[in-house]
């Protein structure tokens, strides 16, 4: 029975010992994928901040017909069916709420 019991304890040390580790190293791998998260975001807001400023929009042309807009958009539904993006019923659903 000593030589069980002692086999028992031998394993219970050893379980113990590779948990611990294993817990050690999980937090020391948690800790460098946070430093390099952090290191990341910190990057991007440095660009961010050095980046020029954007562009200012052209003026805006005169506005396009209304009939113009919507055959533009009825094309760009009808697209969207072909495509099969869109079902018939969802097309006709479109297509009166943009014309009615």
């Amino acid at each position: 029975m000593p030589g069980l019991l002692r086999g028992v304890a031998r394993t219970a040390v050893v379980a113990g010992t590779a948990t611990a580790v294993s817990n050690r190293v999980s937090r020391r791998q948690a800790g460098r994928w946070a430093q390099q998260d952090y290191e990341q975001q910190e990057q991007q807001q440095y660009a961010q901040q050095q980046a020029p400023p954007a562009p200012a929009a052209p003026p805006a042309a005169a506005a396009p017909d209304p009939m113009t807009q919507k055959i533009d958009q009825l094309k760009q539904l009808a697209d969207l069916k072909a495509q099969g993006v869109l079902t018939d019923a969802e097309f006709e659903n479109q297509k009166r709420m943009l014309l009615g």
